[in-house]
């Protein structure tokens, strides 16, 4: 099984998510990784069975997004992580604005990041309990960036939390939405995305230049078990002829 990681971005301590990343799919002995910091390696794309995204404010170019398009109607899997779907616009008042910058990326995705609350705890309910990425799984209560989004795509949620609230950092503000999801699936040609809202970390210096030394680290999802297990099942659906929509 061939694997492309891609981990870059913004405000995140990635190189934290990436080698998580690594030491999970090392426990299986039969995958071949390689690892870019940005979509460009279309060669490995091409040779890969699944894409593994762990990004923020990372758009891939035209041509990076025509070959992504190429990947997934040959049948390709992208299992999808946190900000893989976000472009962030600073405005002069301080609030950041989220737009549809990529248009043909967020419609192979089926949704873009639009807000997100401060980080706190929130309950996440299992919408479809007969998939093979949530069976035996029951709902679960977890601390993390809790992941507002707009939807683009038809999509099939397999975990879901609500929110009602403001999200004062951000220009899309007010929300009440009794479905957010958390986990969901899509079929794209012969292909599929699974896409997973969990898992924000930022270590001392990832806010820089907004921001100096963060004196807390933030580890929100990775520091509980389940979200590894969906980790580890996110990467076992991405073998060829795994059980999917």
């Amino acid at each position: 099984m061939r694997v492309h990681l891609v981990a870059a971005g913004k405000f995140h301590d990635i190189d934290f998510a990436r080698l998580e990343l690594l030491k999970l799919l090392a426990e299986q002995a039969d995958i071949r990784t390689s690892v870019s910091s940005d979509y460009a390696d279309l060669d490995a794309l091409a040779a890969a069975d699944l894409l593994i995204t762990y990004t923020c404010d990372l758009m891939p170019r035209p041509a990076e997004a025509d070959a992504l398009a190429a990947f997934l109607a040959r049948g390709g899997r992208w299992f999808a992580l946190h900000g893989t779907n976000s472009v962030l616009e600073p405005l002069p008042d301080g609030t950041v604005r989220t737009p549809n910058a990529a248009p043909a990326v967020t419609a192979m995705l089926g949704t873009r990041f639009a807000a997100h609350p401060p980080i706190g705890p929130f309950k996440v309910f299992v919408t479809k309990g007969d998939h093979p990425m949530t069976r035996g799984l029951r709902d679960f209560r977890i601390e993390d960036e809790l992941y507002l989004t707009r939807r683009t795509g038809e999509i099939d949620v397999l975990l879901h939390t609500q929110f009602t609230g403001d999200c004062p950092e951000f220009e899309d503000r007010s929300w009440d939405e009794a479905e957010v999801p958390v986990l969901y699936e899509r079929a794209v040609g012969a292909g599929a995305v699974l896409y997973l809202t969990l898992g924000h970390c930022r270590g001392h210096y990832d806010l820089m230049p907004l921001a100096g030394f963060w004196p807390h680290p933030q580890r929100c999802g990775w520091n509980y078990p389940v979200f590894y297990e969906l980790l580890r099942r996110g990467i076992a659906w991405g073998r060829p002829h795994a059980e999917a929509c």
